[in-house]
């Protein structure tokens, strides 16, 4: 059960990055947003997999 719990918490930490991404995005800060779109996308690969 606690594996699934860390799944849901990268799941959720990489939503809250890609809306991030989008908050920089709009903002302009074109690296901060690369950053984060990298992070996201490593957050919710990781909680699938660890699915």
């Amino acid at each position: 059960m606690t594996d699934n719990l860390l799944a849901v918490a990268m799941l959720f930490l990489g939503l809250f990055l890609a809306g991030g991404v989008f908050s920089l995005g709009r903002q302009g800060i074109k690296i901060g947003a690369a950053v984060c779109a990298l992070a996201a996308a490593m957050a919710i690969t990781a909680g699938v997999l660890w699915w």
